[in-house]
C-alpha cells in the first residue's frame, strides 16, 4: 500500500520536531527527509518557538557535542516553518501544536510519547538508530 493512501486527504501532513528529534539528525546522521517521505508521503515541516528557543540555549549555554548540534540543527531548521508559542516549555509547545494542527510529531522522548499516544496523536520515533517508525 502507497503510504500517501495512509491518510484522508492527499494533501501534505503537518509533521512537528521536538528538540530531541532534532538533535537525533545529528547525532545518528539521520536523513529525515527521506524517512518521512517513505513513511507518510508529502509532509510539511513546522517547529514550534520553544524548541527553537532550546535549541539557542544549547548551543549559548553547554558544552560538548550537544552544542554543536545544537549549532548545526539552527542551521538546518532555518529552512522549515517556526511557528510562535506561548506555553511555558518546548513539550506543551509540541503537543499542542500537534493538536491544533492535527499533525504527526517526530520524537524520541519517552514521556512525550506517552502523553502524545494517550492523546491519540500520531508519533514517529527512532527504531534500532536508523529508521523512522509510525506508533
Amino acid at each position: 500500500m502507497a503510504s500517501d493512501r495512509l491518510w484522508e486527504d492527499r494533501g501534505s501532513k503537518i509533521v512537528i520536531l521536538d528538540t530531541n528529534a532534532i538533535l537525533m539528525l545529528f547525532e545518528l546522521n539521520i536523513n529525515l527527509e527521506s524517512e518521512l517521505k517513505r513513511i507518510i508521503g508529502n509532509y510539511k515541516i513546522i517547529i514550534p518557538k520553544k524548541v527553537y528557543d532550546e535549541l539557542v540555549f544549547f548551543s549559548n549555554k553547554i558544552n560538548g557535542k550537544k552544542k554543536i548540534y545544537s549549532k548545526a540543527s539552527l542551521d538546518l531548521i532555518k529552512k522549515y516553518e517556526i511557528v510562535e508559542s506561548f506555553e511555558k516549555d518546548a513539550d506543551n509547545a509540541v503537543f499542542l501544536l500537534a493538536k491544533k494542527t492535527n499533525g504527526i510529531v517526530v520524537t524520541n522522548d519517552k514521556d512525550l510519547r506517552k502523553s502524545l499516544k494517550e492523546k491519540s496523536i500520531k508519533v514517529l520515533f527512532l527504531r534500532a538508530k536508523k529508521k523512522l517508525e509510525l506508533e
